[in-house]
């Protein structure tokens, strides 16, 4: 059984589902999500960033495979990720086809399952305006939906800023990339999170301030910018000191990641989806459930 100071993990109707970001290192938590589908187990509360954010919409839909083909053959297909769209776009992804296209004719979202699920989801953003995050959530219009998952995995310099609720908007990454604290200040006091990066990693770039002819509308993103390396590293120590304590059930690659953001090595994304399928047998073969 998975252990915390003396007593096994339970997973009940106060556990969350916490789901970072990491851009196409979300292929591992792709593999985590469809593990959890294939076993029929839900969480009362699911919140994600960015690519997390994304991958959790077909959980919350029970589409198992959606957030895999969408992450792995589609970029295959379709390449979506390059510089040219940046000319098209002002994005270094094609927006037009992850956020229109796919949804809505190469694997159409099932908004009525989504709706239907009693879960909480929340998708994290970034208010340009004030440099906090929001937590958005959508049961009832699907292009406000659309919208928060666009703002919450648009990236900052090689993605247009978005607008949700009139609000401009960027990745929810930049100030809380893992939102366990969200969880836990809602209620939600153990949580699953699931990482895209090694136990131990931390970025090891220095932060650099931002100068003020970048995003010169929004000085606050500027600030929040800056510290983006050592706010990102803080986090990371808060997850490993929570684990330790027993509150929080990790799960996160074994092996070294060599998947980056941008990653376009079509084995390597499979081979890191696989690696989050079996830790999530592996783990979760650990802990009982009461859900």
């Amino acid at each position: 059984m998975h252990q915390f100071l003396g007593f096994i993990m339970e997973i009940n109707r106060q556990t969350g589902l916490v789901l970072e970001g990491g851009g196409m290192r979300g292929v591992f938590t792709c593999g985590v999500l469809d593990w959890l589908l294939d076993h029929h187990i839900d969480f009362p509360y699911v919140v994600g960033v960015s690519a997390g954010a994304c991958n959790g919409l077909s959980y919350m839909s029970r589409q198992r495979g959606r957030a895999r083909y969408s992450n792995i053959d589609m970029l295959k297909k379709y390449k979506y990720i390059g510089m040219k769209y940046l000319w098209s776009q002002r994005s270094i992804l094609n927006q037009h086809l992850l956020y229109e296209e796919f949804p809505e004719r190469i694997v159409p979202y099932d908004f009525e399952a989504y709706r239907n699920n009693p879960a909480v989801f929340e998708m994290v953003t970034t208010n340009c305006l004030t440099g906090k995050a929001c937590y958005l959530t959508e049961k009832n219009n699907w292009d406000r939906l659309i919208r928060i998952a666009k703002a919450s995995s648009s990236l900052p310099y090689v993605c247009p800023v978005a607008i949700v609720d009139h609000i401009p908007m960027l990745d929810g990454g930049i100030v809380d990339s893992i939102p366990v604290e969200r969880a836990m200040q809602l209620g939600y006091s153990r949580n699953v999170v699931v990482l895209t990066r090694n136990r131990g990693y931390r970025k090891t770039e220095r932060d650099i301030r931002i100068p003020h002819f970048i995003y010169k509308r929004f000085p606050r993103l500027r600030v929040v910018l800056s510290h983006r390396c050592s706010c990102y590293n803080e986090q990371l120590e808060m997850v490993e000191r929570l684990e330790d304590e027993g509150r929080i059930l990790a799960i996160r690659p074994e092996r070294k990641v060599e998947v980056d953001r941008m990653e376009n090595d079509i084995k390597k994304l499979q081979d890191l989806y696989d690696e989050g399928y079996a830790c999530a047998e592996k783990v979760f073969a650990q802990v009982s459930f009461n859900l």
